[in-house]
């Protein structure tokens, strides 16, 4: 009887798993080199086999067979080239011990396909029940459990590193490199730190995402993909072709929503579905790892929270206009809360430009609002001075006042703010506290008792929240002083000024509403940290008359 010829497919495989977990150099025992020769070895011993093709996944996890030269191989395989498959070991195949069980006993056997692992002595052709039932799905289930566990060593390794600030992504966000002496840490890159704060600027003046990506690409400023791609780093896109990528309104909202550019570092957004599948989902923001001064900022938390605020409302600019008016996004209907319309009215030589109430203006049920845009313009312009001016009064009481020899306990207890708080969070304690009591009496049922009880413990927490607020912001203004640095300069600049703009609005007003007799309502930036500077003002007050 003739011998049977087997056409042998040398299956190698290596990945960042088999790295140590410091990232040193790979075990020269699963390097390539080494699988190549044990395997051909093997064969160069035995006159019945020849070498058909040798099959190599470099760089590839063993926790899934989605990989290109395994299935370049059971391609192979299908189309009756190979039917012998010889590897140095099991953990060479794969690490997922069903789907490796599955494809040693049921795939390769349906296709006469004999399966070799060298080093661990296993042979489908002579393997007798014992091995096959009992010490393959053992080896293969090990194998599994490593894979696991080094799965869960990179997820803990990364977790310190995030906790520490520092960077770990193959390749930085745009605006930021890697610096030469440290590749954890980011700087700027003037060129790109430039373009975003631009980019910042304009979302700023009332322009939209696509006004601003249109104007980018006018200018012939290099998409993030394409400057990245421009100073050699090898970055894919899902779909490349040979024109070149341009600036989107995604990648504009990219960059404008994107924390990182306040000084920020926040990584841990992602994580994998399992160890054995590359999918990602995102995580809760409540599990993402934020670390505050991880690098130099490049645009100000101050502009980052406008710009956030008003892209929660949109913008956008009239046709045939870039940019949109003084008040866009922060205009609004006292009542029904919509937004205001800017309306312009025409008639022979003269312009009349007013808001209306957008509900009224689509027929929705409420009043006009009516208000032209100069008088709001002035009421608002002296609302602000008036308001700086009073923010200014109480600074030039206080600036002498050294917060170190205030008892920071005595103002938080004199804070009437505190001290309202305090007595709601009691009042819900105290309402279930008596719960129980009612439904004993039967006041209430069983399923009224949970659902009251939930409801105050959602309540308590609410306020418990507003109190540690409140505490944090006098902290800060114990830690900061009195309106410090560059916000003080730009409170000053606001008295010299004699006509609103929107940098200043933007700056220091979050909402504007109109009523319907004209009145207006402006909602300060920072009102709440003003409020503690007014408690503080008037605790001296206090203690100043008692001495």
């Amino acid at each position: 009887m003739e011998e049977e010829k087997y056409f042998v497919a040398a299956y190698l495989r290596l990945s960042k798993d088999d790295e140590d977990m410091d990232g040193s150099i790979k075990s020269e025992s699963n390097s390539i080199s080494s699988q190549r020769e044990i395997v051909r070895s093997f064969i160069r011993e035995r006159d019945d086999m020849e070498l058909f093709d040798i099959y190599v996944d470099d760089g590839y996890s063993g926790a899934n067979f989605d990989r290109p030269e395994f299935r370049r191989m059971m391609a192979d395989i299908e189309a009756g080239d190979v039917n012998c498959v010889i590897v140095k070991d099991l953990s060479r195949f794969g690490r997922d011990y069903i789907e490796a069980g599955r494809l040693i006993q049921k795939t390769f056997p349906a296709f006469h396909v004999r399966f070799i692992a060298v080093t661990d002595n296993f042979d489908s052709q002579t393997a007798d029940y014992h091995t096959r039932s009992l010490v393959l799905p053992v080896k293969n289930f090990i194998n599994d459990s490593y894979c696991r566990d080094i799965s869960q060593k990179v997820k803990s390794s990364q977790k310190i590193k995030w906790e520490q600030g520092k960077y770990i992504g193959s390749f930085t966000v745009y605006g930021y490199r890697k610096s030469e002496k440290d590749k954890n840490k980011l700087c700027q890159d003037a060129y790109a730190a430039d373009i975003v704060r631009k980019i910042f600027a304009w979302k700023m003046e009332g322009m939209s995402a696509s006004a601003i990506s249109q104007r980018l690409n006018d200018l012939g400023v290099l998409s993030p993909l394409e400057y990245k791609r421009s100073h050699g780093e090898k970055i894919s896109a899902h779909f490349r072709t040979s024109v070149a990528a341009k600036w989107s309104p995604v990648a504009v909202k990219r960059i404008l929503t994107n924390e990182i550019y306040t000084g920020v570092m926040v990584q841990g957004r992602y994580e994998k579905i399992n160890y054995k599948v590359k999918k990602f989902r995102e995580k809760p923001k409540e599990d993402w790892v934020r670390v505050e001064g991880t690098h130099e900022a490049i645009v100000s938390r101050e502009d980052f929270d406008i710009v956030q605020e008003l892209l929660k409302v949109g913008t956008r600019a009239k046709a045939g206009t870039e940019h949109a008016h003084l008040f866009a996004g922060l205009l609004f209907c006292a009542d029904c809360k919509a937004k205001m319309f800017r309306r312009v009215n025409r008639y022979k030589d003269t312009t009349n430009v007013y808001f209306v109430c957008s509900t009224r203006s689509k027929s929705e049920g409420c009043s006009r609002h009516s208000i032209p845009e100069d008088e709001l313009k002035q009421v608002v312009f002296q609302t602000l001075q008036t308001y700086v001016s009073l923010f200014l009064d109480v600074c030039s009481q206080l600036e002498h006042v050294q917060m170190t020899e205030v008892n920071f306990e005595e103002v938080m207890r004199f804070d009437k703010e505190l001290e309202r708080l305090r007595r709601e969070q009691d009042k819900y304690l105290d309402l279930r506290a008596g719960l129980y009591e009612d439904m004993k009496t039967g006041l209430i049922s069983k399923a009224d008792f949970t659902n009251f009880r939930a409801i105050y413990e959602k309540q308590y927490e609410e306020v418990q929240k507003s109190l540690e607020n409140q505490q944090k912001m006098m902290r800060q203004l114990f830690r900061n002083g009195i309106a410090s640095g560059m916000r003080l300069e730009r409170f000053k600049e606001v008295m010299k000024l004699t006509e609103l703009d929107r940098d200043t609005l933007l700056c220091f007003i979050s909402r504007i509403e109109v009523y319907e007799d004209k009145k207006v309502y402006v909602e300060f930036r920072g009102k709440e940290e003003f409020g503690k500077m007014l408690v503080l003002q008037e605790y001296l007050k206090e203690k100043g008359g008692e001495a």
